[in-house]
Parts: structure tokens; sequence; C-alpha cells
């Protein structure tokens, strides 16, 4: 297959300044682990399977999050390849393309053993190529301080995107603080937070068959409900991503925010009294629905172990201990399986209750062979919109045309 110069172009360009490391005999198992430190549940499943498995050891070497993935790309690129790494699932479809990584064959039992829709993130062609390994999704936040200053009830969250807008149009004109938190910076959550609103309303930016449904009556209400709320939002929406968004929703100068479970704990830890709910809904929703990020583990291609690999990170996602890792770790990672430990846990943590619920009509992160064009094009068409530079109409048909270059 013809690499995808995306890519390979960072790696190869960090292949001429940086010297590689002497990598793991033959029967070693190497593997990049992104991070400061190993987590506790997976550092005793390593040590658990080295113990059992003498000879296919596997070599863990942490890396940084900023470094991992361009590592394990320049390493493949090189003709060296590590036996697993922990990379964005994002990026699963460009690394097949290139040859880089081997499919991952699942049964329909492992399919189905987790959340709906989490194997649609690693799926290309009908093939899985990974194994999740962290996952979240997304929900509303809001502030009933203000609800309350505004005239609003603050026990009563908007259920429609229509209220939605309507709720932040008077939280600003009520007591002149951002009704909406509106992320359109230069950044990838740009394009991920759009996609809360596509993921609302039964849309798809690219169908099961393949095709880019970018232009379609679903996605083109996503975005006018963006536009819809930028004058309600801070001030100059462009200049600000996730969690500076979040920053702000923290000190108390923000309505409404869509955000992680990572914002939890901030907020246990403020004066402000906030609520958390299900997206609100588009015209078109089937059900409440969200964005789904999976981070996985890529098994990659010509080391001689692929098969022991696979059966590695099979081993180390299994799930009792996925879920050990999920329910014990400070991540707040949102779990991958259903299971009765899941339920107790949203039992006695309420406030995760929407993280679960907006998975079963919720979305991937489409998977493209040059994703990075592919979220180029989508952040500048939300910023077209936010700035008034284009109307939503033309912003699609713009994007749209311009994506279908990044298959």
């Amino acid at each position: 297959m013809k690499p995808s110069t995306t890519l390979l172009a960072g790696a190869l360009a960090l292949l001429a300044t940086t010297a590689l490391p002497s990598m793991a005999s033959a029967a070693d198992i190497s593997f990049i682990y992104c991070g400061d430190q190993i987590d506790p549940v997976q550092d005793r499943t390593i040590k658990e399977w080295n113990t059992a498995n003498a000879d296919d050891q596997v070599k863990v070497e942490v890396v940084g999050w900023e470094q991992c993935q361009d590592k394990a790309t320049t390493l493949a690129a090189a003709g060296t390849p590590v036996g697993l790494a922990y990379v964005g699932s994002r990026t699963l479809k460009e690394f097949a393309q290139n040859d880089l990584i081997v499919p991952i064959p699942m049964s329909d039992a492992e399919k189905a053993s987790y959340f709906p829709n989490i194997v649609e993130t690693i799926t290309f062609e009908d093939k899985q190529w990974g194994v999740p390994v962290a996952f979240s999704t997304k929900a509303l936040f809001w502030n009933k301080d203000l609800f309350a200053k505004a005239g609003l009830d603050p026990e009563t969250p908007p259920k429609t995107w229509a209220e939605e807008i309507e709720f932040a149009k008077v939280i600003k004109e009520k007591t002149g603080i951002g009704g909406f938190g509106l992320v359109a910076k230069t950044f990838d959550n740009t394009m991920h937070q759009f996609l809360h609103w596509v993921y609302t309303n039964n849309g798809r930016i690219v169908d099961t068959e393949g095709n880019i449904t970018l232009d379609s009556p679903q996605v083109l209400a996503a975005l006018q409900a963006v536009k819809d709320i930028t004058p309600y939002s801070e001030e100059g929406p462009t200049a600000y991503e996730q969690n500076e968004v979040r920053a702000i929703f923290l000190d108390g100068k923000l309505g409404m925010i869509h955000n992680s479970t990572g914002a939890i704990p901030r907020l246990e830890g403020t004066k402000i009294q906030w609520g958390v709910a299900n997206l609100p809904l588009g015209p078109e929703a089937k059900g409440p629905g969200t964005l789904l990020i999976t981070d996985s583990l890529a098994v990659f291609s010509g080391t001689g172990v692929e098969d022991k690999a696979i059966e590695f990170a099979k081993f180390l996602t299994k799930p009792a201990t996925q879920e050990e890792y999920e329910l014990t770790g400070d991540d707040g990672l949102v779990p991958l399986r259903p299971s009765a430990n899941v339920d107790k846990y949203v039992a006695e943590h309420p406030a995760w209750k929407p993280f679960i619920d907006g998975i079963a009509f919720g979305g991937p992160e489409p998977l493209f062979t040059d994703y990075k064009g592919f979220q180029n094009a989508m952040i500048a068409m939300v910023q077209s919109v936010v700035t008034g530079q284009a109307t939503p109409e033309e912003a699609i048909k713009t994007a749209s045309a311009e994506i279908e270059r990044f298959r």
C-alpha cells in the first residue's frame, strides 16, 4: 500500500536527528508505555505475564505522553519497530495503510464484551487494528449558582440544543458572564467538541460504508447550533481549547461546558455548586450521545513476535484487569465494558452516570489515512463559522470537499 506522507514525514525527520536505541532481543516483546510511570494494576499484570512466559518477556519503556507515539512511529519507519505501543486509536488507519501494524483478530464474544460502538473506534475495512486500553466520553456540566443568578432553575439543566442555547443567552444577558464555554482554538479538541454536537443529533462524518457524510442535514444542524450559541459564549472562543475553557468554568465564569470525567475531581475542590447531565440533544437524536475516544495497544509488524504481542495486549486488557485499572486509577477513565462492578461504581458515584448514558448512541473519532489533515479541515470549518467568515452551509461544503483528500 502507498505510504501516507503525513504520518511518516515527522518520523523520517526525527530519524535524521535522533540516534535509535538498541533493540530488545528477538524473543522479547518491547512495549512503549505512555505516561510518567506504569499504573500499579498494569505493572502487576505485566509481572504476571513475565512470570508465566519466560521465553516471551515484555520489556517496558515508559515514554512521556508528548513523545511516546512519535517514538513508536519513528522506530517503525526506521525498520526497527517495537512489539507494541500505546497509541491514539485515531491513528490506527494511518498506521495500517502504511503497513506498520498488524490486524488484531477479535471474536464475536470479545466484541460483544465492550459497550456499544467501542469496537468501531478501532475498526477499518472490517478488521480491528488495536486493543482498546483507555476510554473517555463527555457530558454537560452546569454552574447552579449562575443558573440561579440568571433566574433559571438551578436543578434543571438543558435537555435539548434549543434549551442549551436559550439558557446560555439568558445567563449572558442577565449576568454578563458567558453562558457556554465554546472551544474553537486551533487545537485537536475543537474538532472533538464539534463532534459532541454531531453525535447528539444522530449525525456521522463517515458512514458504515466509508463514505463522507459531513454534508448532511444532521451535521449541518450541528454547525448551525454552534453558530447560534457563539454570541452567548465566552469572548473570543478561537483563543480557547478544552482545558482552558474548563479553567474558566472552575473559576465560576461560565454557565455550562462540555467536558470529561476529569472535571469532577477538580470541581469537588471548589465552592461552585455544580451539576452534570447528559449532553443536550439535537432534533434528530435517537437517544443520549457523545464522542467516544479510545486509546489502544497497537501491535507493530516486522518484529517476529506479533502473535505473542497480540496475546499480551489481550492479557493486559482482559475484563477483570481492565476494570480494576479503570475504577481504581487516577486517570478518570470511563469503563470500556459493562459489568455489575461498573453498575455499583456508578450508583456510588452518580456524577459518572451521564458518561455511561451517552455511549449507546455515541460515535468515534473518524478514521482517516491523513488524520491531521482531516482534523485541521474540521477545525477550520468550525472557526470560519464562529468568526462569521462563512455560513454553516458554505463551511460544510468547503470542508466536505477538503476531507475527501484525507480518506
